[in-house]
């Protein structure tokens, strides 16, 4: 299965946080998942951390790219087609994080690991 991990459930996997559920857990640990982490989720960490709004995210922030790769994730890419479906996506949902993440799990064809209900009523394929 491929896997786009929503910024929280990136940040949860790294902590072993217990609000993860089991089934995004074992499903991310599945030995024929590939996952990935959006730049977008690289972007809303730094920027949230810079802020003071993720201050327990500083290993994590300090340096992103290892973070990934220490889990043996992928890092996905924004394109200009990304932004493009992003910027287009009707509806209300204002957050720019999570509109770039859902058009990249629309464009790609991601499963995208997220608690966030409000993906929902966008099609999304959501698993939690």
């Amino acid at each position: 299965m491929r896997l786009l991990l929503d910024t929280h459930a990136f940040l949860w996997w790294l902590a072993g946080h217990p609000s993860m559920s089991r089934r995004a857990r074992t499903t991310i640990s599945a030995g024929d998942a590939e996952v990935f982490v959006s730049a977008a989720s690289a972007w809303e960490i730094s920027t949230k951390y810079r802020l003071g709004k993720l201050p327990e995210a500083s290993a994590v922030a300090m340096d992103i790219l290892a973070a990934i790769e220490s889990q043996q994730f992928q890092p996905l890419a924004v394109s200009v087609k990304h932004g493009h479906f992003a910027g287009s996506l009707p509806g209300t949902h204002s957050d720019p994080f999570d509109r770039m993440l859902m058009a990249q799990a629309m464009i790609d064809d991601l499963v995208l690991v997220s608690n966030e209900r409000a993906f929902d009523g966008y099609g999304v394929k959501r698993l939690w």
